[in-house]
């Protein structure tokens, strides 16, 4: 079985964000970067398959600007056997992501598509079903827990009664959620080997792909910050404040 893993560099988690002065956006400028925690839990899953004998090649992708390239070296070191670079310079959504994986799952035919439920900086929760779509093959969201059997995936995810247990025939796509495992520490031997693993560079515009962005970034702010409470002595007090406020 052959598993292609999209990844994706953001800020790291625990970094504070900080607001671009004119609003436009986070400032990204002098801020340590790292692998979307949701697409390590997909790499280790991908290993986990490999280890077991289930899997013989784990391909990592990502789209963006040459800073990617650290990103696939960690994932590299991990335990994936290559990684593919689709190199842009502009921002890509969501739906231009699913489009991109599509030609790469294409030209790579792999049996599965491992993807990080969202991604920590958008968290918008739509590249895993939006390829499931395009491509037409089953998918698996939210994955606890993943059994492969022959042909077919079982797919444990959380829903809001418990537990659900979905199969789906292969190929399909499935993404992770945080129990699904812990990623593994990465030895320095690794990171060494990882150096030496193929990396291959695709500039995004010969993939014949419409990147051309649907949503418009009005403006970026921080919340409001919560007012101090008011402590009131008795119910009638409350009611004559709230009268007060014009609540009631």
């Amino acid at each position: 079985m052959k598993i292609l893993v999209a990844i994706k560099r953001v800020i790291d988690y625990q970094v504070s964000i900080r607001i671009k002065s004119d609003g436009s956006g986070v400032e990204t400028s002098h801020v340590k970067m790292s692998m979307n925690p949701f697409d390590e839990i997909a790499i280790e899953e991908a290993v986990r398959l490999k280890e077991k004998g289930i899997a013989n090649e784990i391909i990592v992708i990502s789209i963006g600007n040459d800073a990617c390239q650290e990103t696939l070296r960690t994932a590299l070191a991990m335990g994936a056997d290559r990684a593919i670079l689709v190199k842009t310079e502009q921002e890509v959504q969501p739906l231009a992501v699913a489009k991109v994986l599509k030609v790469m799952v294409e030209q790579e035919s792999p049996q599965l598509v491992i993807v990080g439920k969202q991604a920590i900086d958008t968290d918008d929760n739509q590249v895993g079903q939006m390829l499931a779509a395009l491509l037409n093959w089953p998918q698996g969201t939210f994955a606890s827990k993943i059994e492969v059997h022959g042909n077919g995936v079982s797919v444990t995810r959380e829903v809001d009664g418990g537990l659900e247990t979905l199969f789906l025939t292969l190929p399909a796509v499935i993404t992770t959620d945080l129990r699904l495992n812990e990623p593994r520490y990465i030895s320095l031997p690794n990171i060494v080997q990882a150096k030496r693993k193929p990396l291959t560079v695709v500039l995004a515009e010969t993939l014949n792909v419409d990147l051309a962005s649907r949503i418009k970034l009005v403006q970026v702010a921080l919340p409001e910050k919560r007012r101090a409470g008011e402590r009131i002595e008795d119910a009638a007090k409350l009611v004559a404040r709230l009268k007060e406020k014009q609540v009631i």
